[in-house]
């Protein structure tokens, strides 16, 4: 390619360009296959969480993942820093109506390669207990939740898709 300074050619590698329809950026396959990306909203932040257990599974890939990114909680087979996780296909998503996840953990204790319990807290108070591998809702605790009133108790809503 030539260029206005003295016809030099240059081997660059673009990695973003700008056009009257907007920028173009080369992404990462991590970031291009995000599931449903979030709006950056400037009022509030929605944190995002992860978990991480290990199953010690006969096939090698026992580490599994666990984050959430508003309303959604995902579930996903974790391969290591140099292999992609497949973001198109989680093992378990849940998505949340009434209040959003806040923080989770798994039961690093009682796992297996059949079950797994991981524990959700949510944003309006309650606390569920879930397997993702069994895609069971196990338990919920304090279900009036601490922004309810009294009679108006709230549940999570959660959807296993």
């Amino acid at each position: 390619m030539a260029t206005e300074g003295g016809g030099k050619e240059m081997n660059e590698i673009k990695t973003q360009f700008t056009t009257r329809e907007g920028l173009y950026k080369l992404l990462p396959h991590s970031e291009y296959s995000r599931p449903n990306r979030v709006p950056f909203n400037s009022q509030g932040s929605n944190p995002v969480r992860v978990s991480f257990v290990n199953l010690n599974d006969q096939s090698g890939n026992g580490d599994r993942l666990c984050f959430n990114v508003g309303r959604e909680l995902y579930f996903y087979i974790y391969k290591g820093v140099r292999k992609a996780a497949d973001l198109s296909k989680p093992i378990d998503k849940r998505i949340y109506k009434g209040t959003q996840p806040t923080c989770h953990d798994f039961n690093h204790l009682t796992a297996t390669a059949e079950s797994v319990s991981l524990l959700v807290g949510f944003s309006a108070g309650q606390v569920q207990l879930i397997d993702p591998i069994k895609k069971e809702t196990s338990k919920l605790f304090n279900e009036e939740g601490l922004l309810s009133s009294p009679g108006q108790a709230s549940s999570p809503g959660g959807t296993v898709v």
